[in-house]
């Protein structure tokens, strides 16, 4: 099985060919979610000369195993669960609330570290292009979409270079655009289809905002 994708700044050009019909659009805006999505969204909003943010997202990992996503909280206080998983799991109310406490303070963190106290942007009226790294089961992409509809985003566009082929489809009724660059099938994992998926810094994530904020000015 051989990767598709060099690293995340090779797929994001790729990603961005796909999406060549939101070039030089006034009231379109690319929101990365980090820090994997960050990279990956500045090759795009360079590509497409639109500005760059992060919208913030955690997943919230199921207690023992935390790389199985039970929910994910975003910014402005979204919150989506899936009580399927958490009903046949026996996750308690005490440690879903616990769970979140602890993502919320990261959420809060990055919110600070990378943007600097600045305000989020206001996407009241735009056209958001979401982009992550990769879908696996999409939890944290749905929060980020619900988020964003209660803020007002006029129209909203979930770009990624790889994903499960029914993540994409399921996702596909709930936006109103959608690019997943490449859905292989058997998907495994996001990473595998990466040569180079090491993991992106917080001062990595800072210096592309600030980069792009140069040739992009921010909302």
């Amino acid at each position: 099985m051989q990767p598709y994708f060099l690293d995340r700044h090779d797929a994001g050009l790729r990603l961005a060919a796909a999406l060549t019909k939101y070039a030089d659009r006034p009231e379109v805006i690319v929101l990365a979610l980090p820090r994997g999505g960050v990279p990956v969204a500045y090759e795009v909003a360079q590509e497409l000369h639109v500005p760059l943010d992060v919208f913030l997202v955690r997943k919230l990992g199921v207690p023992g195993h935390e790389e199985l996503a039970m929910g994910a909280i975003a910014t402005g206080g979204v919150r989506i669960l899936d009580r399927h998983l958490i009903q046949m799991l026996g996750v308690g109310p005490d440690e879903i609330e616990r769970v979140t406490a602890r993502e919320l303070r990261e959420l809060e963190r990055r919110e600070i570290l990378y943007r600097d106290n600045r305000p989020a942007p206001d996407v009241t009226g735009w056209t958001v292009i979401l982009v992550d790294d990769g879908l696996a089961t999409g939890s944290t992409m749905r929060a980020a979409v619900e988020a964003l509809r209660r803020e007002g985003a006029r129209s909203i566009v979930v770009a990624v270079p790889i994903a499960a082929p029914d993540t994409c489809e399921s996702l596909r009724q709930e936006v109103d655009d959608i690019v997943c660059a490449v859905t292989p099938e058997p998907f495994r994992a996001v990473g595998i289809w990466y040569v180079d998926f090491s993991e992106t810094s917080d001062q990595e994530v800072r210096d592309l905002l600030e980069r792009a904020a140069l040739s992009n000015p921010r909302v």
